[in-house]
């Protein structure tokens, strides 16, 4: 039996900043941020908009009734989660409607976690065929103001649906993991910000691809011939391309030509962006499908997903025949233009402002889902924009 991505979305916030004009505010050279670090803008969300509200606009326009009545599972993959007890998912659930017989859990292992659920999602859905299981990536990653992670910021979610005879990309038996305790990348609790090794992040990032990559060849037998495109949790676009280059170092350069190629296309999005954390690698495999000029059905794309701390998976997928009727590069070019660029000043003001969950107080927002008042300690969302 066939399982995988039969839908998927994503979603960002409607602000953000040129990195070029924060170059200039930290008296950096723009080259240093559009070239370095591979970036062109930065996603910024308000105080209004969480990773509930994110996790529901990527989500709600997917699914029809059908859907929400077959669903039986919603599982949020974050490491910026809003309460320490209550999952993300729960609230999600009863926001979108989801038939009320259904699991529905957090997942956190810094990036990696929306990867841990669409594997679960793979297995459940093998055991009950004629189930469907909503997988949402959703996360707001900030290092603070002039901080040296400040240009690889950014927010937003990815919706995928899973399903039984996808529609979109049908998932391999293929998997390899691999798991390392290694302190790149942590925020201990009570911290509003994370600590990070950058230089060691980086080596960590591209030695557990080289690892996991290689096992994969010797695993399953396969080459770079064998993949049209591989994704790349990306953090920032330069990273992928980093690890793309040290893993097939002793490949022909006609491989490696194509290989970039592809990476190129599954980074667009995401040079409008920032990190999305647990959704970055997912973003990217939705550039690729929509901007890519010569995917074809049954093409395997690997997937590289990478969580800091540190736990990696390589595993692949194959197109589905007319998987493109079920894009909507349209739409998600829309949504990136239609943002409003903010001065840094705004910005700044924007990411100074915070919600203090002990103080009752309503709120207003544009979004069609915000959060509207916070009333007891607890987060009440506006649910439409009637």
């Amino acid at each position: 039996m066939n399982v995988g991505i039969d839908k998927l979305n994503f979603f960002v916030p409607p602000q953000y900043i040129d990195m070029v004009d924060l170059a200039h505010a930290r008296d950096v050279d723009p080259n240093k941020f559009t070239i370095g670090i591979g970036q062109d803008q930065m996603a910024v969300s308000k105080m209004t908009q969480d990773i509930v509200t994110f996790a529901m606009h990527a989500a709600q326009p997917l699914l029809t009734a059908e859907d929400l009545a077959a669903i039986d599972m919603v599982i949020v993959g974050t490491e910026t989660g809003i309460d320490e007890s209550k999952a993300s998912a729960v609230i999600l659930h009863r926001l979108l409607g989801v038939q009320p017989f259904a699991r529905s859990f957090e997942i956190k292992e810094a990036c990696y976690g929306a990867t841990a659920g669409i594997q679960f999602a793979k297995n459940h859905i093998q055991a009950n065929p004629e189930s469907k299981v909503l997988v949402v990536a959703s996360d707001i990653a900030r290092y603070g103001l002039a901080s040296g992670g400040e240009p690889t910021q950014g927010a937003g979610a990815v919706a995928l649906l899973i399903t039984a005879d996808p529609r979109i990309l049908t998932l391999e038996d293929d998997n390899v993991m691999l798991t390392q305790d290694i302190y790149d990348f942590w925020r201990p609790v009570g911290h509003q910000y994370p600590m990070v090794d950058g230089h060691l992040s980086n080596e960590v990032y591209i030695n557990s691809f080289k690892q996991v990559w290689q096992e994969n060849c010797r695993r399953n037998k396969r080459t770079a011939a064998d993949y049209a495109a591989i994704c790349f949790h990306i953090p920032y676009t330069k990273m992928g391309k980093k690890a793309l280059l040290a893993g097939f170092e002793s490949d022909e350069p006609a491989q490696q030509d194509r290989l970039l190629a592809r990476y190129e296309e599954s980074i667009t999005y995401s040079r409008r962006v920032g990190n999305l954390y647990t959704g970055s690698l997912y973003l990217g495999l939705i550039s690729l499908i929509e901007n890519a000029t010569i995917l074809n059905e049954n093409d395997r794309i690997g997937l590289f997903s990478y969580g800091s701390g540190a736990v990696a998976e390589f595993f692949s997928g194959r197109l589905v025949k007319g998987y493109q009727q079920q894009l909507n590069k349209q739409g998600h070019e829309a949504l990136l233009d239609a943002r409003q660029k903010l001065s840094i000043e705004e910005y700044e003001q924007l990411f100074d402002e915070k919600i203090d969950v002990d103080v009752n107080k309503t709120f207003n927002d544009d979004l069609l889902y915000s959060i509207q008042e916070i009333r007891d300690t607890i987060r009440y969302y506006k649910e439409s924009n009637e």
